[in-house]
């Protein structure tokens, strides 16, 4: 009888033991969990600073996605040495720290969406629990929106986060900001729990989930004058533009002609001198604001790197301390097989009707040689063409030849070897391009008129979705065309050369250098064969490209594209309501 019962109570237990996991049947959870209570005091002021642990507790089993990425502290906490759950689902939250509390100071814990129930992964977004070690909550607030003011289509997974640095003598941007939380997927934001002060405001791509700017790898907006925070603020916009790398030498190779020499960000100039006796008739190429340059000379002639490897010592400046030439090196062998060749860059034979045939080579060019070069009509060996060739006065690189070409007809160019000429080379082998004049018919043209154009000189570009430039100008005034132009949509993108150096600049947060000014149009526009689209642009409207509707556009040829016969995006966020002490939105 004993073991009967025995047997009867362990079976009972069994069926009543608790199991993390989904009930068999009923209605799915569709609920997020929910918030029961914590450790802290449910009046969260007057914390001992030597807490060391923030425990809640939840109705439910509960994961952590994600947690590094999506946990902000702020002010920051160092020295977090656990946190709960990591792998296994439990009721309740748990972190835990070294660090002592800063007295009368309010902590506030953003989750972002890293909470969510065990069974059906229901999110608890934007999870905020806030205690002080003061004796009152601080209750400011500052909200607005973040917008990419450069991209045209929205990131797969937003990291824009933005952040708040105290005003202090020295500010440290290399810590993580004061404050900071995550940008929603809609753009909206929100710094909640703020205690008055003067701050400044940074918003930027948190590529890395590192919680602090990465001058040059990241995104970044700002204000350039200090914040006040008196009252909670709304409607404090920012955008988003690339950000200026600092210049830094990465690594010096072997290539046709010479060496290049790379550098992380775009130097204004670059010295360059040799450190080898080997080495001492040579050439230095570099373009203001390119991130590489060229060494020429000749390897056999100089015999560098002919038999064995040899280390050849350079020394450069790029613009620090204009006195001092820091080192540089690599173990050079010269390859036989990087000779100096020209090519077409008229991919597929097709030329478009009213341009000029380029040729570019893998050499600086420095002469050409046509009395050698023969221009022909496809099929007619006995008739040369009259033509003009030239180095290009942008890149040089690259020849232009123009002739009376004639559309719908076939040409022939031959360009001898050694006609073309570098610094200490020639082209080695004689080249025939073949190519035809595409037909005026099969192209369309598109012509802007801007309305608030810049004072200054811009360039306006024809892009693609994957935003590679296909056309663009660099110009000034209100009224652009592009004449020929192969039919497809394009997205329309105006960049501002506000200070006229010939260079889009970007933005620098450490010096208070904003960005020059970008715009973007706000719908793609359709370019059809034999058809002059006009289209009209505020550069002040503050509608935005709607970029989910590239490539379903109807290209009916009877409709027109005029933006005024269009509907504007209905996707855009309103602006949050602004109060007495809200700021001008800034860039």
């Amino acid at each position: 009888m004993k073991r009967l019962l025995l047997l009867f109570v362990i079976g009972f237990l069994l069926q009543s033991c608790a199991r993390v996991g989904s009930p068999v049947g009923g209605p799915k959870d569709s609920l997020a969990p929910k918030f029961l209570g914590s450790n802290i005091d449910t009046t969260r002021i007057n914390v001992p600073r030597d807490i060391k642990e923030l425990r809640l507790d939840f109705d439910e089993y509960v994961t952590l996605k994600d947690i590094n990425k999506n946990l902000n502290i702020s002010p920051p906490i160092k020295n977090i040495t656990r946190i709960i759950p990591s792998s296994i689902a439990n009721k309740f939250v748990l972190i835990q720290w070294k660090d002592t509390l800063q007295a009368n100071t309010t902590y506030n814990f953003n989750f972002g969406n890293a909470i969510s129930d065990n069974n059906e992964n229901n999110v608890l977004r934007y999870f905020n629990f806030a205690f002080s070690t003061g004796n009152k909550l601080d209750d400011l607030y500052i909200s607005g929106e973040v917008k990419d003011a450069f991209s045209l289509k929205k990131a797969a997974e937003n990291k824009f986060v933005v952040g708040l640095y105290q005003v202090k003598d020295t500010i440290d941007y290399k810590q993580k900001p004061y404050y900071i939380t995550k940008v929603d997927d809609d753009g909206y934001y929100e710094l909640n729990y703020l205690a008055p002060g003067k701050y400044r405001i940074i918003a930027f791509e948190d590529e890395n989930g590192n919680s602090m700017y990465d001058q040059g790898k990241e995104k970044v907006g700002f204000q350039k004058e200090s914040v006040v925070v008196e009252k909670s603020i709304s409607g404090l916009n920012v955008k988003l533009y690339p950000s200026k790398k600092p210049v830094k030498y990465i690594e010096t190779k072997e290539v046709p002609g010479g060496v290049l020499m790379t550098f992380e960000g775009r130097p204004d100039s670059v010295r360059v001198q040799s450190q080898s006796e080997k080495l001492t008739d040579y050439k230095v190429t570099h373009t203001s604001k390119s991130d590489s340059v060229r060494i020429w000379f000749d390897a056999v002639k100089s015999n560098l790197g002919q038999t064995t490897v040899e280390n050849l010592k350079l020394g450069y400046n790029a613009g620090t301390k204009k006195d001092t030439l820091y080192p540089a090196s690599l173990f050079y062998r010269y390859n036989t097989k990087n000779a100096m060749d020209v090519n077409s860059d008229n991919g597929g034979g097709m030329l478009p009707p009213n341009e000029n045939f380029k040729i570019s080579s893998n050499y600086y060019i420095t002469n050409l040689n046509t009395d050698k070069w023969v221009f022909r009509t496809a099929g007619d060996s006995l008739n040369t063409i009259p033509f003009t060739a030239r180095i290009s006065d942008t890149n040089p690189y690259q020849v232009i030849v123009n002739a009376d070409f004639v559309s719908g007809k076939k040409y022939q160019l031959t360009v001898p070897k050694e006609t073309v000429s570098s610094f200490y080379a020639k082209n080695y082998q004689s080249k025939r391009f073949d190519f035809e004049v595409d037909k005026i018919e099969n192209y369309g043209s598109l012509t802007f008129k801007l309305e608030n154009a810049p004072s200054s000189s811009y360039w306006i570009q024809l892009v693609d979705s994957s935003e590679k430039v296909l056309y663009q100008k660099y110009t000034r005034g209100s009224d652009v065309k592009f004449d020929i132009l192969k039919p497809a949509e394009y997205i329309v993108r105006i960049l501002v050369d506000n200070n006229e150096n010939k260079y889009w600049d970007e933005a620098d947060f450490q010096n208070g250098i904003f960005a020059e000014d970008s715009y973007i149009y706000y719908k793609t526009v359709i370019v059809r064969p034999l058809w002059d689209s006009n289209e009209k642009w505020d550069l002040k409207d503050p509608q935005v490209l709607d970029t989910s509707k590239i490539g379903t556009q109807k290209t009916n040829d009877n409709t027109s594209s005029n933006p005024s016969n269009s509907t504007a995006p209905t996707n855009v966020r309103p602006q949050p309501k602004t109060d007495r002490g809200s700021l001008t939105p800034v860039r």
